[in-house]
């Protein structure tokens, strides 16, 4: 029998295979973002660091055993310190609220805690200082009290939480949700007390969600300059943040310490984001494994 063999025409000249003209806009993506990436981030970091070290090891090394650099830094991880026990607190009390409960107001509750997301820090920063300062809402009643909280450190320990307060309660909601009720019912069915239920229970359900979320929180403390700036009188050695100090040694035109001081707060959100990494990389071969 006989078989036809239909003759494959060439395309048109100037005409591009569907093939090659996908091959052509992958190739023409990955340019476009590479490009973005190095100049919106990449190549102002490299700058940075360069700065940092072009004079040399040793004025580095100075900068970070200077005596303004090391109380900004002890002030910085004061604030840290205090800012994300209370907000991983209150993320998991939010959390556990919502994903739990029905009740009226549930909506109001959530978007009141994705407020940092969307609001500037400075209007951050502005609201605390309406509500604290001497001019402000509860300003005679502080005042009264001999209670100072602007400009001074209970304001940097205020402005830090702030910015940091969605994060753990963002990240724990979705998995509360996900797991479900039936583990915890059936704890409590058992003769296990709440606490019993949440430690035993709820809490290993959802520990990587909890660790993402405080990873997230320590990022955003160790970086919050908006509020702060507001909220800060910048005195050095006083009330004067790690980014506080970036901007002052740069206003100032000592670059090589701003610089310096900048390599310090990226090499820590590195390490945020190694670790966050490590933690999705665990979480991923857990779900594999159930799977």
């Amino acid at each position: 029998m006989a078989v036809e063999v239909k003759s494959i025409q060439s395309l048109p000249s100037g005409q591009v295979k569907p093939k090659q003209a996908g091959e052509w806009g992958k190739v023409a993506l990955i340019a476009a973002v590479t490009a973005y990436l190095a100049l919106v981030l990449l190549l102002p970091t490299l700058y940075v660091f360069i700065g940092a070290f072009n004079r040399g090891i040793a004025p580095f090394f100075a900068t970070l055993t200077s005596r303004d650099f090391t109380q900004a830094l002890r002030l910085t991880a004061m604030a840290v310190g205090i800012a994300v026990p209370f907000n991983v607190v209150f993320g998991l009390c939010a959390a556990w609220a919502i994903a739990r409960r029905r009740f009226r107001g549930r909506t109001l509750l959530l978007s009141i805690i994705d407020l940092p997301f969307s609001i500037s820090p400075i209007v951050a920063g502005l609201m605390l200082v309406s509500l604290y300062g001497r001019n402000g809402l509860l300003g005679p009643l502080l005042q009264f009290l001999d209670i100072r909280i602007i400009f001074s450190f209970p304001g940097i320990a205020l402005a830090t939480m702030l910015g940091g307060m969605p994060f753990v309660a963002r990240e724990v909601i979705p998995v509360l949700e996900e797991v479900g009720t039936q583990e915890e019912e059936a704890a409590k069915t058992l003769g296990a007390s709440e606490w019993q239920t949440f430690w035993r229970v709820t809490l290993p359900s959802i520990r990587w969600a909890l660790l993402y979320g405080i990873i997230l929180t320590t990022a955003r403390a160790m970086g919050e300059y908006g509020a702060i700036a507001v909220v800060s009188s910048n005195l050095i050695g006083r009330t004067q943040t790690l980014t506080l100090y970036v901007e002052g040694a740069y206003r100032n035109y000592d670059s090589q310490s701003a610089f310096a001081a900048s390599v310090v707060l990226a090499g820590l959100a590195a390490c945020t984001l190694i670790i966050k990494e490590v933690f999705e990389r665990r979480i991923r071969i857990k779900d594999e494994g159930d799977s």
